[in-house]
């Protein structure tokens, strides 16, 4: 693989993002007006910090995208690389802000001279480099489970239902199912592996690296559309199963956006799935809520080499550094470190649901809205269910759990 021009080793399937960081190369591309250093912070597909050009087709997620022997991967919105941006002086000649809607509008000629190069520097990325052949076949399931979200919920209810025969297919969005179960170092990868395989093993036809797109309720009942690699796909179920889980969010702090920041559960996923330590010192900026799992993700940095130190967020005042992360400032003083792992409350991914009528309450520890479902697991609206962290966090043993419970439920229904 190539990235930015430069040969780079990595496993086959790995994804790219983690090869990135593994070999040092960390800024993958520049935010659209101030050309801020961006990379990865979630590595769940769900930010756009690390979007990248990967064989001429442009705005791919790295994280989401398997290394491939000769791919060839750049970085966006920058001159001439990410890593190295010109265009970068931009945040310092208006480090108080910039109102681009009235720059240079004292004078019509200057005017039209800032505009044609707003014009230049504005979009996400360039066209692809070769125009698609041709429009992707479109295939269908009718079945009779349809379960969305390939974490330890969405396993397990799915294996559930095919067991008790149920026709059923899981749809999931990422490189591999297991979810959160390759991010927290109490389950692990190889237990990860073991309900993929078992899920396989029970009949489901799983559809991996492929996204739910939309629920159209107008078309013979209700289809949902699902993007797969190779082609679209139109899945009509009797029964529907929302696990999809929840994203990670960042915390409010001064300059959190700087690359080195990270979502704590990208951490984990990077050590627990990938082998690799993110940084050597690494500042874990918490809240209450999420306590336990902190202190599973520390322990395991700390027994994996690390020196890791537990900061409230309320003790927080910023952080340093430019390329990446070298600093934070507490309200105790200066801390270095190469890494910050944000640890927040995952919000529920209940977009999906509600496209079907499914009615959501508000989350107050996450902040975003999750499904609201009876003591069986159903939602609002008739044969759609949900499990698991979209409901509400779990984590993965207890989401995993309510997933089978809730296929249990689902199988005696009818």
């Amino acid at each position: 693989m190539r990235l930015s021009g430069s040969s780079v080793r990595a496993y086959a399937d790995e994804s790219i993002a983690a090869a990135s960081i593994a070999c040092g190369s960390r800024v993958l591309s520049r935010s659209l007006k101030y050309h801020r250093p961006r990379t990865f912070f979630c590595f769940e597909g769900h930010c756009s910090g690390c979007l990248v050009r990967l064989g001429g087709v442009p705005n791919l997620r790295a994280c989401q995208s398997p290394c491939t022997p000769g791919a060839e991967v750049e970085g966006q919105n920058a001159f001439p690389s990410a890593e190295i941006d010109l265009l970068g002086a931009v945040d310092f000649l208006f480090s108080r802000g910039m109102d681009h809607h009235t720059l240079m509008t004292g004078s019509s000629v200057l005017n039209k001279l800032a505009n044609k190069v707003v014009r230049q520097l504005s979009g996400l990325g360039k066209l692809p480099t070769h125009a698609a052949a041709e429009l992707p076949e479109v295939g269908r399931f009718d079945v009779d489970v349809c379960v969305i979200g390939g974490g330890p919920a969405g396993l397990a209810a799915a294996s559930t239902t095919a067991r008790a025969g149920r026709r059923t297919v899981l749809v999931d969005d990422q490189l591999r199912p297991g979810g959160s179960m390759r991010t927290d170092p109490r389950v692990g990868r190889a237990l990860a592996e073991h309900y993929g395989a078992e899920t396989v093993r029970t009949g489901v036809a799983v559809l991996a690296r492929s996204t739910a797109i939309g629920f159209f309720p107008e078309d013979d009942g209700g289809v949902l559309a699902v993007s797969a690699p190779d082609r679209l796909y139109r899945i009509y179920a009797r029964h529907w199963i929302w696990a999809t889980g929840g994203y990670v969010v960042n915390l409010p702090f001064p300059d959190n956006d700087r690359p080195g920041v990270l979502a704590a559960r990208a951490v984990g996923r990077l050590l627990v799935d990938h082998g690799i330590l993110a940084g050597e010192r690494v500042c874990i900026v918490e809240t209450p809520a999420m306590e336990q799992d902190v202190t599973a993700l520390a322990q395991a940095l700390t027994g994996a080499g690390a020196d890791v130190t537990r900061v409230p967020l309320a003790d927080v005042v910023g952080t340093r550094g430019r390329g990446w992360i070298t600093a934070i400032d507490t309200k105790r003083g200066k801390l270095d470190c190469d890494l910050v792992a944000v640890a927040a409350t995952p919000a529920p991914a209940s977009e999906g649901a509600r496209q079907q009528g499914c009615s959501v309450v508000l989350d107050e520890h996450a902040g975003g809205f999750k499904i609201v479902t009876d003591d069986a697991g159903r939602t609002s609206t008739a044969n759609v269910w949900a499990c698991g962290d979209v409901t509400g966090y779990q984590g993965p043993a207890a989401a995993a759990a309510d997933g089978a419970r809730v296929g249990a439920n689902v199988v005696e229904a009818g």
